[in-house]
């Protein structure tokens, strides 16, 4: 096991370090939870934290530019990083990296092509840990990564063994057509917003915003703290793995992530 890797617990879930008493009367546990509730879940660096903010504006009217780093954190909370939260409502939306389990009830699945994942995912752990990772080493199966490898969370939630309602959104697809992407998250949440108030959020949630604020600022969680000169929001494309990946990583990847790449379209099926 890495040594990085061996940290990503003890660093995720800053909240749980607190003792209950240090929270307003009006938070409560994470695991108290309803049927109507929502959860974002995708595997690392799929777009995660860039939906979380999509939600918070959506949902609640945050303006995802201008508003405080942690304001999202605190309207959809993470259920990797906080023990307590408070209850603005129901459906409530969580974040989430877990795999399936019988009390996500509803839940909106963010896919991304894997090759571009393990790139992002990298470049993040190696700016949390300060440490640098062999590529080759990082995608072979037998490391261990957080919360398993990406193959094996994606093969699990298309199973969706619990019969979830189940919502697949593609990062690329919310990249090309973010407005279509909220519709559909709306239609599935069971809210009405006008298409100008989505056109409003994604343009304030873009890219290049997140960039800008987070260059301004942080991240909004004391668990990402990053090394000097990285960033959490980093290329925010499609197709990064043609230029950061090597063949020979590349080669290692798809000997256990072609068959699920090629199932949902990152690869041509074969004849």
């Amino acid at each position: 096991m890495y040594e990085g890797f061996s940290k990503v617990r003890a660093s995720i879930g800053w909240f749980k370090r607190l003792a209950p008493e240090a929270f307003p009367r009006d938070y409560i546990p994470t695991t108290q939870r309803s049927d109507e509730d929502v959860f974002i879940v995708g595997y690392p660096k799929s777009g995660n934290t860039w939906f979380q903010n999509l939600v918070a504006g959506v949902c609640y009217g945050l303006d995802p530019f201008l508003s405080p780093s942690g304001l999202a954190q605190d309207l959809v909370p993470d259920l990797s990083a906080d023990k307590y939260y408070r209850r603005y409502g129901t459906p409530t939306f969580f974040k989430s990296h877990d795999l399936p389990c019988p009390e996500y009830r509803r839940v909106v699945y963010l896919l991304r092509d894997g090759r571009d994942v393990m790139v992002s995912y990298r470049h993040f752990r190696e700016a949390v840990d300060r440490v640098a990772y062999d590529f080759l080493k990082f995608v072979d199966p037998d490391t261990e990564l957080y919360p398993c490898h990406w193959p094996q969370h994606v093969d699990a939630w298309m199973q969706n063994p619990h019969g979830a309602q189940l919502l697949v959104i593609k990062y690329e697809d919310l990249l090309s057509d973010p407005v279509r992407q909220l519709s559909r998250f709306c239609e599935f949440a069971g809210l009405y917003r006008e298409t100008k108030h989505l056109k409003a959020i994604a343009e304030a949630a873009s890219f290049h915003n997140l960039r800008d604020k987070e260059a301004r600022e942080d991240v909004g969680r004391p668990d990402r703290i990053l090394a000097p000169g990285t960033f959490f929001f980093r290329r925010g494309i499609a197709g990064s793995h043609k230029d950061e990946m090597p063949q020979e990583v590349l080669e290692r990847f798809l000997g256990h992530a072609g068959e699920t790449l090629k199932r949902h379209g990152y690869l041509p099926a074969m004849p």
